[in-house]
């Protein structure tokens, strides 16, 4: 059973591209203000999983989801308005996806479509979301410099400032830090920290470490079945309850 009070309740989600089905009745919740980490080897169904969750799998269109995704108590399948949720629910994908457009213009462009006019209200807007991506110090002096033209670390760290820009309840990271060094990397973890106080964060990383160091909760995916949900100190304890957890948080396979 998964818990009412969650901010995402998953619950019997299968999904099948084509007659391939990659995610096999998986059922969990998502708390409010925690950050639920997500490991497992390629191919088991991670990023799948959070394009579920954020509805970007309606693009796909041999697609087909079974079972039940709900945001505080409603079906995400159900809203009225997907694009007002998917403004909810931040996505920031392995690889930086940069708008051809300035800094400054990439950061807000969302706030604009959504009516925000307000020139101080959207420098305002910009700095913090550059500042929580680790960015603004590098970049805050040539703000009207193409995005495209920054290093490919600093466009993940762009990426995730236009993610923020929407204001989102959830925060979807897949493998941010694909692209980014370590010691950016580290700077982002520990703003990473202070945001679970303003939403919830769900990190899928190949970096096993990074999710003991971040997550409150770590759910371990294999092959589309969900092996193992638990606080991260337990899985990472080698007091999992699942042998193929401890194997897997241990380096034997993955």
């Amino acid at each position: 059973m998964v818990a009412e009070t969650a901010k995402l309740n998953i619950d019997g989600l299968k999904l099948s591209y084509g007659s391939k089905q990659v995610i096999h009745g998986i059922t969990f919740d998502i708390q409010p203000n925690e950050i639920f980490g997500v490991i497992g080897p390629a191919q088991s169904g991670k990023t799948s999983m959070l394009k579920v969750i954020n509805r970007t799998i309606d693009f796909t269109a041999d697609a087909h989801v079974e079972g039940t995704v709900k945001m505080e108590g409603q079906n995400v399948f159900h809203v009225k308005d997907v694009y007002e949720y998917r403004r909810r629910i931040g996505m920031v994908a392995p690889l930086p996806v940069g708008l051809p457009l300035t800094i400054y213009d990439n950061v807000a462009f969302a706030p604009r479509s959504f009516g925000m006019k307000d020139k101080d209200q959207l420098d305002e807007l910009v700095q913090r979301c550059l500042e929580q991506a680790a960015l603004w110090d590098e970049v805050k002096d040539r703000l009207d410099t193409l995005g495209t033209m920054l290093s490919g670390g600093q466009q993940q760290r762009l990426t995730i400032a236009r993610a923020l820009s929407h204001q989102p309840e959830v925060l979807c990271l897949d493998e941010f830090s694909i692209a980014i060094d370590p010691v950016t990397t580290m700077k982002i973890e520990d703003v990473l920290k202070e945001l679970r106080n303003e939403m919830t964060i769900i990190l899928v990383t190949n970096l096993v470490q990074q999710a003991r160091r971040l997550a409150d909760r770590t759910m371990f995916l294999l092959n589309g079945d969900l092996i193992e949900v638990d606080e991260t100190e337990k899985i990472f304890s080698g007091n999992a309850q699942e042998t193929k957890t401890n194997e897997f948080v241990s380096g034997a396979f993955g």
